[in-house]
């Protein structure tokens, strides 16, 4: 199975500008600076299959229903010219909670109680197990997206699909890393986000790493 793990462009909640707005987290879209990612990294990434000599005629992209994730396979796939596109909502960005679209600086600010606890947490169990007021843990995006994974192995051993593009989220990215190659909660630790539209490659059980800048 050949699988790009790649991350959305920068969204208006990357670059600051939806603190005011406080749209919902699965409405937040690109920015334009995210826009321009997302097409020339489409066009990075079709030349690489090209090169590579990948056949893009069986693919499939998986995207999280998100919109800037939505805007992004599409952005990208002006160049790859799937057909077979589908959504899968294990594969969304770790649920924030209380702390949604707000900068973290604020989180103490605002929700002090909520806050406390929540560093608590963190300094008892690590990042990868403290869960967000109201949200997530990476520990829990890593339980669902096991229900993708075996998804797409059904796929693969059913129908032959075996050339994957999943359009996806940072935390949500390193989490199917983790559970497809046993990774453990200290790699998690010090497993940094992937910057905008870094693209991560899968050949079967060979993990290639980021293949883009």
């Amino acid at each position: 199975m050949h699988i790009f793990l790649i991350r959305h462009g920068e969204s208006i909640a990357n670059n600051g500008n939806n603190y005011e707005k406080r749209i919902p987290d699965h409405l937040v879209p690109l920015s334009a600076k995210g826009e321009k990612q997302a097409y020339e990294a489409g066009i990075w990434l079709a030349n690489y299959c090209k090169e590579k000599e990948i056949s893009l005629d069986t693919a499939r992209i998986w995207r999280s229903p998100y919109l800037r994730t939505r805007q992004t396979s599409e952005l990208f796939n002006q160049s790859l010219h799937i057909t077979d596109i589908r959504e899968d909502i294990t594969l969304t960005e770790q649920q924030f909670g209380l702390f949604d679209c707000i900068p973290k600086e604020k989180w103490g600010e605002i929700f002090p109680s909520a806050y406390e606890e929540y560093l608590r947490q963190r300094q008892n169990y690590g990042k990868f197990y403290a869960r967000l007021p109201l949200g997530e843990s990476p520990y829990d995006v890593a339980i669902r997206v096991h229900q993708f994974m075996g998804t797409i192995q059904r796929d693969y051993e059913k129908y032959g699909i075996k050339t994957l593009f999943v359009f996806t989220h940072g935390t949500t990215l390193r989490s199917i890393l983790l559970r497809r190659f046993h990774y453990t909660p200290e790699w998690f630790h010090e497993e940094p986000n992937p910057n905008n539209c870094q693209i991560r490659e899968i050949i079967d059980h060979q993990d290639l790493g980021y293949i883009n800048e």
